[in-house]
């Protein structure tokens, strides 16, 4: 008898099916999990029940798919992970014509037969957790010992029929620290470019697992090495061999993945992590050979860096305000930190520019590019000192919605009707009080507004989308609890 960790969320539906008559069994991914002592991000169980005998069984069902699934809901719990339990009936499956899902499912009696259609013998492991009985017929308890990832049966039809099993293979390889069978590998291989007929969201939803690993460096290098990446994100092995210049002693490659697993040692989320793994992505279109420097340049690498980066994660059809996110961080990662001559109001612009929301993320990004550089410290004192800027920065208006005038102040003063007009003077502006955040007052804002107003489009237009470029001496009074915070002084 075998007594695994099963959460009594998941005991409840494997209980309740038996005492109905069924037979019920956890399987598949979470058992992997839980004979590796790791936590299962979901829970599976297989039983001969039908999917309206399940229903019956619950209150809190949903049935939504064509593979026989029931998700029961369970609403008392805070964990994500157990809020919805899927059972799915024994079944079998048909051919894969599009390589993608069966062109028929049908349900089966026994659980053997659906064990035999599950793709690596470490995920065709079920449980019955009131016998404390474990069903193996492929030894996938023995390859989780060894840490070996092996397809079930022969690898070429396990990849015919779901190519998405090439780079799930390589997602659990990553998740796990497991190897990937030789045979298992080679059939992957050569079957890579059948990634091509699975659907975007696929491949993005099993690349955000890779980049979301404790070792996602690993994960990437894997996806390289066994001709993967290049359906996923062939941009980023451009930086293969790209050699940087004296402040570097990675080739660009190695750096940007070095920077995506300093943010996954953090922890930090998923925004942070794509930032940091595409924010040199650019440098190998950028590169050019300087003789006054004798060294290379990558001069807006920032830019185009930005702009690919948003190609790359609408081709993978992520969210739009993900993407945003990510571009602005990977567009500003480049920013003037030299303590010495930037101002506030320079500080100020950078937080205007890539949002108060992101601007600590920013350092982040900056932090992972610091240790991809192979630099010892991930903060220095001047970037101590820069985030002690930033905080003294926010503390003065960096978005036209902290103007003390709005849209409708803004025509209410000047007359004006609602149209272009009105945001271009609301930027001129934050252009304004970003130099001197004293003049974020109602009665200069009235006043320049009326000023603003008697312009002439062309002109208005002009001032209110041109960012300033001129320096100021640095502010001479600093905010000295801030920056003792930042151990800086």
């Amino acid at each position: 008898m075998t007594k695994l960790a099963i959460p009594k969320e998941v005991l409840l539906v494997t209980e309740r099916l038996q005492k109905a008559g069924f037979e019920a069994y956890v399987v598949g991914g979470c058992i992997r999990d839980a004979l590796c002592d790791k936590k299962p991000n979901d829970w599976d169980i297989t039983t001969n029940a039908l999917p309206e005998d399940i229903q019956k069984l619950f209150e809190n069902t949903f049935y939504e798919n064509d593979y026989g699934t029931v998700g029961v809901v369970n609403e008392k719990t805070e964990d994500e992970t157990l809020k919805v339990v899927e059972v799915t009936p024994y079944r079998a499956e048909g051919k894969y014509t599009d390589k993608r899902r069966p062109d028929t499912v049908k349900f089966v009696a026994n659980l053997e037969e659906d064990l035999h259609r599950r793709d690596f013998t470490v995920n065709a492991i079920a449980y019955d957790p009131s016998k404390g009985q474990i069903v193996d017929p492929y030894k996938g308890q023995k390859d989780i010992k060894d840490k070996i990832i092996r397809a079930v049966g022969k690898p070429e039809e396990r990849f015919d029929e779901d190519a998405l099993r090439i780079l799930r293979a390589i997602r659990i390889a990553t998740e796990t620290g497991f190897t990937i069978e030789e045979n298992t590998e080679k059939a992957l291989i050569n079957k890579a470019n059948s990634l091509e007929s699975i659907s975007k969201e696929r491949i993005r939803d099993e690349f955000v697992k890779i980049v979301m690993a404790e070792k996602p460096m690993s994960g990437v290098i894997m996806m390289h090495k066994l001709g993967v990446l290049k359906y996923v994100s062939p941009e980023t092995e451009k930086g293969l061999h790209v050699k940087q210049n004296g402040d570097h002693i990675y080739d660009v490659w190695e750096h940007n993945l070095r920077a995506l697993q300093h943010s996954a040692d953090n922890k930090w989320p998923l925004h942070v992590r794509l930032a940091a793994l595409f924010h040199d992505v650019s440098k190998p279109e950028t590169r050019r050979w300087s003789d006054e420097k004798k060294d290379y340049t990558f001069y807006g690498h920032d830019v185009v860096g930005s702009r690919v980066t948003k190609k790359i994660m609408e081709r993978l059809k992520f969210p739009v305000k993900l993407i945003d996110t990510v571009s602005k961080l990977v567009r500003y990662h480049l920013f003037f930190s030299d303590i010495d001559k930037i101002t506030l109001s320079a500080v100020r612009r950078i937080v205007k520019n890539v949002g108060p929301e992101n601007v600590w993320d920013l350092m982040k990004v900056r932090a992972c590019d610091r240790i991809g550089m192979g630099r010892p410290k991930e903060k220095p004192y001047r970037l101590r000192k820069y985030e002690a800027m930033i905080e003294e920065a926010m503390r003065a208006p960096v978005s036209v919605g902290m103007l003390k005038i709005d849209g409708a102040g803004v025509m209410e003063v000047t007359r004006e009707t609602p149209g272009p007009r009105v945001g271009w003077i609301l930027h001129a502006l934050l252009e304004d009080v970003l130099e001197d955040p004293n003049l974020n007052t109602e009665e200069y804002l009235n006043k320049r507004t009326l000023e603003l107003s008697k312009m002439s489009d062309t002109a208005l237009k002009d001032i209110g989308e041109r960012g300033k470029e001129k320096k100021e001496e640095e502010e001479a009074k600093e905010v000295a609890e801030i920056r003792k915070r930042h151990w800086v002084k």
